[in-house]
Parts: structure tokens; C-alpha cells; sequence
């Protein structure tokens, strides 16, 4: 008797996979929301992914932006400070008509004050004292502080940059000034008689245009042919300051003999700063200065 083949077999088809197809369809034909909760069933995380999942999340909050640099206030003072500047400029410009003066890096306010150096009368100079009172405006000094903050010169003239040479550097300068005299002299001698003349005129007068602090020369550092009338430094130095504004700037009389006294003051701070002081009248006992710079 012959047995009767299960479908599966008439089909060919193994008996594992007919029952495969059979869930497969079934599940095919589940209505939706039993679709679902299978697919859910099956797709479902591990439960300690889900403890992991559930657990509270943390939000950081945001930082707060940074506020802008450039406010309205910071804006305002800007604005402020530069009405400020323009309004400083204006007054340091205007002060140029009273004798005041503002040259390259220099704090050269040329400290002569009320004084009309165009007016200068180098005849009636008889002494170095006399320049001093002539070229700075000494009835204004109280003090000691006083005349050094008027008559010590800093940072850098309009012709340092021509020269090589600066207050702030004296014993440098010194050296640079002293050492082109002989030539300086040569060149204008030559080239600009007329200039030679002027400077001859100005520094055969006993106008303090010398040394005469370190080596006793007097008021008058030249001979009669314009040589330097003593071997230091700090005489042919002063000569070269009165030589070359006399020739290559328009500078007035008063104003090289000015420049002198402030490089004098420089080289002879002490000897300088009590003369101006005892010119005003003050009290010169509590000076404590250098008596030269640079050696003789």
C-alpha cells in the first residue's frame, strides 16, 4: 500500500522551509496593530539599554554670548577721548606764538617762556649769567627743581637728527659735537663767509659760548681766527652748536645762544643750575648735580 506524499514533498519543498513560509505568511496577514507589537517585540533593545535609554538626560546649559566690546558707552568715551586729543594738539599748537615750541621726538618746549629771542641784544651780553637771564625767563624760578626743570634740556632738538646727536645721550653727543668742529669750520669758513662772520661776531663776546667750567677759558671759547681756544671736548662741542645753527638754520642770535645754554647745562649741570638759580635770586645751597659731564 502506497503512502500518500505530504504536500510538502509533492511541492519539493523541505518541510522547514514550508513552515518558515507558513509563519512568514502568517505574519504577512496579522492585522496592523498585532503587526506592530510583533515588529516591536522583535526590534525591542535589551532591557539594560533601556535603563541606559530612560535614564534622565542631562542639558548644559548654553553660555551666555559675551556682550560686545564696541557698547554705546565704550563708543561714547572714545568719542571722548578723542575730543581730548584734538583739544590737547590745539592748545600745544597755540602755544607756539608765546615761545613754546614742540620739535620731532624731542620735549623740547623751548623753555624760554614769555621771552621774544628775536629781541635779543647780544651786545649788551656780559657774561655768561647775562645769557642765562636773557635766552630763559629766570624770574619765574623759585627753586632749584625750578631752573633744572627750565634749563635741562631732554629727548631730541629739531637738528639732532642732522647733528647725530641728543640730550638724552650727553656723553655720546659730546663726542660727536666736538669731533666736527675742524671740519664744520672748514666748510662754512669757505662756502658761507657771510655765516662765519655772524658766528665770529657771536662767539668772540663773552656770551658763555665756552668751557669755561672745566679748563677757566672765561665767556669767550675762540681766538681770533675761530680756533677753539682750549684742547677739551666740551669747548669745541658748544662751538659746533653755535657754528652750525649759524650757518644751516634761520635760528636768531637768541635762539643759538638758547641751544648753547642748554647744551652747557647739559655738560655742566651743576655750575648751570646754580648760576640760573642765583641769577633769579634763589637759594643754591641744597644742589646736589653732577659738576661735569664727560672729561676735560
Amino acid at each position: 500500500m502506497k503512502t500518500k506524499k505530504t504536500e510538502s514533498s509533492v511541492s519539493g519543498v523541505p518541510a522547514h522551509h514550508s513552515a518558515v513560509s507558513k509563519s512568514a505568511s502568517e505574519h504577512h496577514h496579522l492585522p496592523h496593530h498585532e503587526h506592530q507589537e510583533h515588529h516591536d517585540q522583535h526590534h525591542a533593545p535589551p532591557a539594560d539599554e533601556l535603563v541606559q535609554i530612560s535614564e534622565p538626560l542631562h542639558h548644559h546649559p548654553q553660555e551666555p554670548k559675551s556682550e560686545n566690546l564696541f557698547t554705546w558707552w565704550t563708543s561714547c568715551l572714545l568719542a571722548l577721548a578723542v575730543i581730548v586729543l584734538i583739544f590737547n594738539q590745539v592748545m600745544i599748537s597755540s602755544l607756539a606764538g608765546t615761545g613754546f615750541t614742540v620739535s620731532g621726538f624731542s620735549q623740547s618746549l623751548s623753555l624760554a617762556g614769555g621771552k621774544d629771542l628775536q629781541k635779543v641784544d647780544i651786545d649788551s651780553l656780559k657774561s655768561t649769567g647775562h645769557t642765562v637771564a636773557a635766552v630763559f625767563p629766570v624770574e619765574n624760578l623759585k627753586t632749584s627743581d625750578d631752573a633744572l626743570a627750565m634749563m635741562f634740556p631732554s629727548g631730541t632738538p629739531d637738528y639732532g637728527g642732522a647733528l647725530g646727536v641728543s640730550f638724552d645721550d650727553p656723553v655720546g653727543s659730546l663726542s660727536t659735537l666736538s669731533s666736527m668742529y675742524r671740519g664744520l669750520k672748514a666748510e662754512v669758513e669757505q662756502k658761507n663767509p657771510e655765516a662765519w662772520q655772524r658766528f665770529m661776531n657771536l662767539a668772540s663776546k663773552p656770551v658763555g659760548i665756552s668751557c669755561e667750567y672745566c679748563c677757566g677759558v672765561g665767556p669767550i671759547g675762540i681766538n681770533k681766527n675761530g680756533d677753539s681756544a682750549c684742547g677739551c671736548q666740551h669747548n669745541p662741542a658748544l662751538l659746533s652748536v653755535a657754528l652750525y645753527l649759524t650757518a644751516y638754520t634761520d635760528y636768531s642770535d637768541g635762539e643759538i645762544l638758547r641751544e648753547v645754554m642748554r647744551w652747557k647745562t647739559l655738560f655742566f649741570p651743576k655750575n648751570m643750575i646754580e648760576l640760573g638759580v642765583s641769577v633769579a635770586g634763589g637759594d643754591t645751597s641744597k644742589l646736589n648735580l653732577p659738576g661735569m659731564v664727560g672729561g676735560c
